[in-house]
């Protein structure tokens, strides 16, 4: 199901730095309401969910919370 390779999807090639588009981008993926933190929500909720047809759901939307949009 998971297959990992070690290169990135877009080759990136930085010619001037953007100081305010990487707070952004940084915002969305580890602030309080970012990718991150949905996504350990969902993961953490899963293990005091008492039906496992729930807990399945949780995990499967924790696990694509913890992808970034521009992956998908």
């Amino acid at each position: 199901m998971w297959i990992y390779e070690k290169k990135l999807q877009y080759p990136v090639k930085i010619s001037n730095p953007n100081p305010a588009l990487a707070k952004i981008i940084i915002s969305q993926l580890g602030g309080p309401d970012g990718e991150l933190a949905a996504s350990t929500r969902y993961l953490s909720q899963r293990f005091s969910m008492p039906y496992r047809e729930v807990s399945g759901i949780l995990t499967d939307v924790g696990t694509e919370e913890s992808v970034p949009e521009w992956e998908k």
